[in-house]
Order: C-alpha cells, then sequence, then structure tokens
C-alpha cells in the first residue's frame, strides 16, 4: 500500500511539472520577444509584432478580463502562446536562441506600462461608443 501511494504521488508530481515546465517557458519566451523587439538586427515586420505580443503579454491589463468566464483566460491559454510563436518563427534561429539565453539571465519580467495605457484607453473608447449608442435621443 505504501508504494502504491508513493508511485501515485510521482506521478501527480510528474503530471505537474510539465505544465509548469510550459509556463516557465513560455514566460522565458515573451521575455526573449521583448527583448527582439528592441534589437535592431530583427526585421522590421518581427519587430512590430513583437513588441505588440510582449506588450500584450506583459501588460497588467488584459484586453479581455480574467472575470469573464472562459473567454477571460483565452487570451492567456492561446492568443499570447500563438503570438509568440508567430514571432519565434519570424526571428533567426541563431538569433532567437541569443534572445532567449538573455531572458534567462535577467529572469525577471518587463512591465509595459505603455501597453496597459492603450489597452486601458481601448477600453475607455468603447465605453464611450457604447454610451453614445445607447443614450437616448431627446425628442426635438
Amino acid at each position: 500500500m505504501l508504494v502504491s501511494a508513493r508511485a501515485t504521488q510521482d506521478d501527480d508530481y510528474l503530471l505537474l511539472e510539465k505544465p509548469k515546465a510550459w509556463a516557465r517557458a513560455i514566460r522565458r519566451d515573451v521575455v526573449a520577444v521583448w527583448i527582439a523587439a528592441r534589437d535592431p538586427r530583427v526585421p522590421w515586420y518581427a519587430k512590430a509584432l513583437a513588441l505588440a505580443v510582449a506588450a500584450y503579454a506583459l501588460s497588467p491589463i488584459d484586453l479581455i478580463p480574467d472575470f469573464i468566464p472562459v473567454l477571460g483566460y483565452l487570451d492567456d491559454l492561446i492568443i499570447v502562446p500563438l503570438g509568440i510563436l508567430l514571432v519565434i518563427k519570424l526571428i533567426p534561429a541563431e538569433l532567437m536562441a541569443e534572445f532567449r539565453a538573455e531572458a534567462a539571465r535577467r529572469e525577471g519580467a518587463p512591465r509595459s506600462t505603455v501597453a496597459a495605457v492603450v489597452i486601458v484607453l481601448t477600453w475607455i473608447a468603447a465605453a464611450g461608443l457604447l454610451l453614445w449608442w445607447l443614450w437616448p435621443v431627446p425628442a426635438v
């Protein structure tokens, strides 16, 4: 019985290790993409996309708030990794390896206040448009 319980604990540990390793790799790649967006050796189109993806991923404010069921986590689970994957495909492999090494060395997550401001302004504009659309027009 003790061996069986121990094996189950080991299986649970291994089951959780894979998602944790994936999350660490995504976090490292976000920082690597942020570094790539600021490097002059990266093509302009990859740099533009890298800047957009990194700014969105590092922003403290989500375009789709997390409190919205299912959709709130959709951007974190699908949109950000797909954006990172696309940026990685656009950057030469030797440069991406260099950026990943630098990201691993830094181990910190930069903050993107510019992206936060852009997202907040987008939400304010959307709310303003919704109010304008729904506001009753007085009869003349």
